[in-house]
C-alpha cells in the first residue's frame, strides 16, 4: 500500500542533506539504491491499483478503516526494507573504504 513512502522519506532526507555528508560515506550510493527501489515499488503499486493519479493517491486512504492497515504495512514492511537498504549500503561503504585504504598502503609501501 504505502511501504515505499518510508524509503521515499529517507531518500528525501539524504538528497537534501547529501552535500553536507563527507564523500567517504558515498551517500550517492544510498540515494541510488533508495530512489531506484522507490521507483520500482511505485510502479508495482500503480500496477496493482494501490496508487492512483487522483487525490488521495493511495487507495488505502479512501476508507478510514484501511488507514491503520496502511500504517501497519509501513511499520512492518517499509521500515525493515529501509533498514535493510541502509545496512547493505553501510557494509558496502565499509568494505570499499577498507579495500581502498589497503590498496593505498600497498602503493605507499612499494613506492
Amino acid at each position: 500500500m504505502a511501504c515505499f513512502l518510508v524509503a521515499a522519506a529517507l531518500g528525501a532526507v539524504t538528497t537534501v542533506f547529501g552535500k553536507s555528508i563527507p564523500e567517504k560515506y558515498h551517500i550517492g550510493w544510498l540515494n541510488i539504491a533508495i530512489w531506484g527501489s522507490v521507483l520500482a515499488l511505485l510502479v508495482e503499486h500503480i500496477w496493482h491499483g494501490e496508487v492512483v493519479p487522483w487525490i488521495p493517491f493511495l487507495t488505502a486512504m479512501n476508507d478510514p478503516g484501511d488507514t491503520s492497515a496502511m500504517l501497519h504495512e509501513m511499520l512492518t514492511i517499509g521500515v525493515p526494507m529501509m533498514l535493510s537498504a541502509v545496512l547493505v549500503w553501510g557494509a558496502a561503504v565499509i568494505l570499499y573504504n577498507r579495500l581502498t585504504d589497503a590498496d593505498a598502503k600497498v602503493i605507499d609501501a612499494s613506492g
